[in-house]
């Protein structure tokens, strides 16, 4: 069995990252199980995995994933909380996308994701 250096790890997922930008979904997914083997611990993976199915238009699959496994592993992720948002809004579901964005918005930790997810908050 080999593992993955931690550049490598980074070149798939930047790889990864070309393919879904690309609508390569399956390219991606094959790429991204690969990394989920060798970095289960990385919240970038699941992020990954997260905006590959929020471009692959698969709203409600983007919000079960993040929901049934992503979240559960990376429970503080404010990216994760804002592509939740996110594909709450594609599915006309306000209130939750809001509840969801407002709390990622808070976020100290990651002010990326924090911006991202307060660009997003729907007024009224």
């Amino acid at each position: 069995m080999f593992d993955l250096t931690p550049e490598e790890a980074r070149l798939l997922l930047k790889i990864a990252m070309m393919a879904i930008g690309r609508n390569r979904f399956a390219s991606a997914a094959k790429i991204l199980a690969v990394l989920e083997r060798f970095r289960p611990d990385q919240a970038a993976v699941a992020c990954t995995n997260a905006i590959a199915l929020i471009s692959a238009l698969k709203f409600q699959a983007a919000v079960d994933y993040i929901d049934s496994e992503a979240l559960k592993r990376f429970p503080e992720s404010a990216m994760l909380k804002a592509f939740k948002g996110m594909a709450l809004l594609r599915l006309n579901r306000r209130d939750e996308a809001n509840e969801v964005l407002a709390e990622a918005a808070r976020s100290e930790e990651d002010p990326a994701a924090a911006k991202l997810a307060s660009d997003m908050l729907v007024e009224g």
